[in-house]
């Protein structure tokens, strides 16, 4: 019975009662937030003393505020405002305001009466300045609102007659940022105030408080940038500042000059010192150079700095920056020692009777005037000898620029650059490197100053090394002994530091092929041949002996006389290096040798590389092969991808796009193994092997298209969309294999829905390149789209497989220039059997020293992968200071990996390796999605293959013996 009970309770707890569908509408359900301006007023009012009031307003200022709530908050907060008599109250409600405005889809305007009202009866100069910076804040976001900002330049106007320096700022401030600057701006019934926004600034250049002088000059800048074009009157208020008491006032004066002559560099302006008149570009250049002699540091690195933008300087000028004597009326002015010794030789001296008897006779020339400052004269001279390396560094900069739109001033300059080089802080050092670097195309090196710019090759910093080396690359030399003296310097250098082997080679690769005329007197020397008597062969494993070949058989390119001083081991050595650093080594037309012996043959038009005509032939006879059987399909496809691989190895100016060939080929006969007929007929079950190997083929074709898309610089729109097409044939193989191999028709729905997306994804993204894929997979795809949505997903996997099958091979066009991504290891070398000890629990520092090619964005995509013995692997991000950037294409990685490991009985090796982070959201494909299909098709179609993260492995390990040693107890 009780039983019965319990079951009877339990269904009438269970009961389902339906409502209709009248009763559910008549009621709703509405959620209220707590009002943030209820709550604001509560506490305020319960606010026994000031102190209690700011304690509310702080805590308030840590909650966000909703976007509806802000005007009511505002209201609560200008009510107490009224009320309240403390003047730190005050400041903060007029701070809040400030920010209040600022909140994102808020407009201001209707509290900007309020906030203006505020200011009237204020008496605080600290509340009055917040006040108005609120109102700066206000007319920011009403930008598109001309009356209201004339009103606030208005209100900021009166305001400018306040005894607060703050005050004063503040609405210099306001009248730059929201001042007029729309010709036509001003009509009649606005205020005279309001219509000269430059007069009523420039009245303040000369306030008393240099704070206001500053923002004075900074308001003015801010017109400018705003679209304003400055007075030329101007020009002189701005010069007279420059001998300001205070640093900032000149920093911001040398600004204002500097954009005054960018506006009006061909006007003529009067000396003071005469009636002589001057165009203004050169007088500002002569008042900036005086700067740079300024006694803040600041205003002389940013004087230097706007030297150097100043290339519209007449050449004089321009030359008497470099020359440090003493002048007087653009004359040399003799010094004390040189009037003495005047005086000795015509055997006069002062009696010292009459006074003056002594002054120097010269005659004045009256058409001679003062036309620069006495700073001007050598003022770079100045810069580059300052105390402060900043300054030095802004200097070096400057003569850059400057050199390099002036062939004659970079000429002028070269001595004083290679004085730089022996700067004692190294990146002055390094800066002047890579300016020299920069105008090197315009200078031909002496041998005085190749000597001291050698003498850097002793530096032990490796980048002053290779900039070093950089610049030999492009640099002229004037004599044959100076060629012979760069070579043994550098070959000391590879001495001293045998892992700059790479640069120094490439170095003299580039300067025999400029100087092949200097090289050619040396080359009996540099070889070691004698006339009459044979001379010991040269051991091919020295590098030096490799550098000076280099030397030599790039000058040979362009010296036909040059390979009769060679021997005849000279002969087999260049055949040797030809094959093992052909990147070094250029063909030569040698006599009588079956060499490469020109970079053409009779039977190849003159103009196409045979490199480059073999990798078109082998696509060519690629593309035809539908007209074989599968065997030979695969035997072809086997044999181009090895030419390919191969022809990478040998020409280093098609690595790139060899292997991307290569790759591609690779996916395509992938696809084709694992689509053999005769191995699909059979039944899942039966034949595992067959299943095993398709899901391997279609993951390896996955990470094939990523590399491609990932690994390689130069890949154009064509090829993306060939890389996702294969994407998507792997995609469809591996839906096929887990049709095959999964039980059951639920879990097949998602995957057919998710695959069936990705192909509308890839129709959205590529639509203009469709015309292009004609019989290709994804072509009949599209054209069986209505037939796959409405099919069950056994007929979907059946429909894939015959269209994989009968899709036709798509030809892969090739762009101009395609580079691929790679690292080379310089550190660790992975050569020394002693183990690297440390205490394990504690960590050990590791130096990674590696050159990156062509790899971009190298601060967001390159990591350091440490993998121990145990299996355990490390990811390391590097700093983005870590990286260098030593040319275009290039990146260098010195960073240090710190390694930890429990204690282990003997040494044992980890691998470090370089891997390239990718994100399939980031790449091409995904930018190219248009955003109103996107967002009004949001639901229906996710992120393309929902964010696809990665890395690939794009160095060779390097091992590194270690032993973690148990703590001592």
């Amino acid at each position: 019975m009780a039983a019965h009970l319990k079951k009877r309770v339990y269904e009438e707890f269970t009961k389902v009662v339906q409502q209709q569908h009248e009763d559910l509408s008549a009621k709703k359900l509405r959620l209220t937030k707590p009002s943030k301006s209820a709550a604001l007023h509560v506490d305020l009012c319960k606010a026994t003393s000031p102190a209690d009031a700011l304690q509310y307003l702080l805590q308030f200022a840590r909650k966000p505020v909703e976007v509806e709530s802000v005007e009511g908050v505002v209201r609560i907060l200008l009510e107490h405002y009224y009320k309240e008599n403390d003047a730190s109250v005050r400041l903060k409600i007029a701070s809040l305001l400030g920010l209040l405005s600022k909140t994102a889809g808020f407009s201001p305007d209707c509290i900007m009466d309020d906030a203006i009202n505020t200011l009237q009866n204020e008496k605080s100069h600290q509340v009055l300045a917040q006040l108005l910076d609120t109102l700066l804040v206000i007319g920011t976001k009403l930008t598109e609102n001309p009356p209201v900002r004339m009103r606030l330049v208005e209100v900021a106007c009166k305001h400018l007659t306040d005894s607060s320096h703050g005050v004063r700022n503040k609405c210099l401030q306001l009248i730059g940022c929201l001042g007029p600057v729309e010709k036509g701006a001003a009509k009649e019934s606005e205020s005279q105030a309001a219509k000269d926004v430059q007069k009523i600034i420039g009245d303040h250049f000369n306030d008393q408080d240099p704070r206001v002088r500053t923002a004075a000059i900074k308001a003015m800048l801010q017109l400018h940038e705003r679209g304003l074009k400055l007075q030329q009157a101007i020009y002189s208020q701005a010069c007279k500042l420059l001998a300001d008491d205070y640093e900032q006032v000149r920093s911001a004066a040398v600004q204002l000059i500097w954009v005054l002559s960018q506006l009006y560099p061909e006007s003529i302006v009067p000396i003071p010192s005469s009636n002589e008149e001057i165009r203004l570009v050169d007088d500002a250049f002569g008042k900036i150079c005086h700067m740079v002699s300024d006694g803040s540091w600041v205003v002389r690195v940013q004087a230097a700095k706007l030297l150097g933008s100043m290339q519209q300087v007449s050449s004089h000028f321009l030359d008497q920056t470099l020359d440090k004597k003493l002048m007087s009326d653009l004359r040399r002015k003799r010094t004390a020692h040189e009037r003495a010794k005047e005086l000795y030789s015509s055997g006069e001296f002062s009696s010292g009777r009459k006074w003056g008897d002594d002054a120097p006779k010269e005659e004045i020339d009256t058409g001679a005037v003062n036309l620069i400052e006495s700073g001007a004269c050598g003022a770079f001279v100045h810069g580059l000898e300052d105390e402060m390396y900043e300054v030095r560094i802004a200097a070096v900069e400057a003569l850059c620029m400057l050199a390099q739109s002036s062939p004659s001033f970079a000429e002028k300059c070269l001595d004083f650059l290679v004085d730089m080089f022996n700067d004692e802080i190294e990146e002055v050092r390094l800066q002047s490197i890579h300016t020299m670097r920069k105008i090197s195309n315009n200078i031909t090196l002496r041998e005085d100053q190749l000597d001291t710019v050698l003498a850097v090759l002793e530096d032990s910093s490796r980048d002053i090394r290779e900039a070093l080396h950089e610049l030999l690359c492009c640099t002229n030399v004037s004599t044959k002994e100076g060629i012979h003296l760069a070579l043994v310097e550098l070959l000391k250098n590879l001495t001293k530091y045998p892992t700059d082997r790479e640069s120094i080679w490439k170095c003299l690769k580039f300067l025999g092929s400029r100087h092949p005329t200097l090289v050619l007197p040396l080359v009996p020397e540099l070889l070691s041949t004698h006339p009459f008597f044979d001379t010991p062969e040269p051991d091919m494993d020295d590098p030096a002996y490799i550098a000076v070949l280099v030397l030599i058989f790039n000058a040979a390119k362009s010296c036909p006389t040059m390979p009769a001083l060679f021997s005849d081991h000279t002969f087999r050595h260049y055949a040797y290096l030809r094959d093992s650093l052909s990147h070094l080594v250029p063909p030569l037309r040698l006599p009588g040798r079956k060499l490469v012996s020109s970079p053409v043959s009779p039977s190849i038009p003159p103009h196409e590389d045979p490199s480059q005509q073999f990798l078109h032939q082998s696509l060519e006879r690629v593309y035809n092969l539908q007209h074989l059987d599968p065997q030979g399909i695969q035997e072809l496809l086997e044999f181009t991808i090895r030419d390919l691989q191969r022809l990478g190895e040998l020409q280093s100016e098609l690595a790139g796009m060899a292997d991307f060939t290569a790759t591609y080929l690779q996916c395509q006969l992938l696809l084709i193994k694992a689509l053999q007929e005769k191995l699909w007929n059979v039944a899942a079950p039966l034949y595992l092997k067959q299943n095993a190997l398709a899901s391997a083929a279609a993951k390896q074709i996955l990470e094939e298209t990523y590399k491609m898309e990932f690994m390689y610089s130069g890949v154009e729109s064509r090829q993306v969309v060939i890389i996702h097409h294969m994407r998507l044939q792997a995609k469809a193989l591996q839906l096929i294999v887990t049709a095959r191999t999964t039980r059951g028709v639920e879990p097949l729905f998602g995957m057919c829905e998710k695959f069936l997306q990705e192909v509308d994804s890839f129709q959205r993204c590529f639509i203009s390149e469709l015309p292009h894929m004609q019989g290709s997979f994804v072509d009949k795809l599209l054209d069986l789209m209505p037939r796959l949505v409405t099919s069950k997903p056994s007929e979907v996997v059946k429909i894939l497989q015959t269209t994989l099958r009968q899709s036709t091979f798509l030809h892969l066009p090739l762009p101009e220039q395609l580079h691929r991504a790679t690292a080379n290891i310089i550190e660790p070398t992975g050569e020394s059997d002693n183990p690297l000890r440390f205490t394990s629990g504690l960590v050990v520092a590791l130096d990674v020293d590696a050159t990156l090619e062509h790899v971009q964005d190298p601060q967001g995509t390159v990591k350091v992968q440490v993998l121990y013995p145990d299996g355990q692997a490390q990811l390391i991000h590097p700093k983005p200071a870590d990286f260098r950037n030593p040319g275009p294409g290039r990146h260098r990685l010195i960073t240090q990996v710190y390694l930890s490991h429990t204690a282990w009985t003997e040494p044992c090796q980890i691998e470090v390796r370089l891997l390239l982070a990718y994100n399939s959201n980031r790449s091409k494909a995904a930018a190219k999605l248009p955003k109103s299909a996107w967002n009004e098709s949001l639901e229906a179609l996710p992120p393309p293959e929902n964010g696809i993260e990665g890395t690939i492995p794009f160095s060779k390990p390097v091992k590194v013996y270690i032993m973690p040693k148990p703590a001592r107890r």
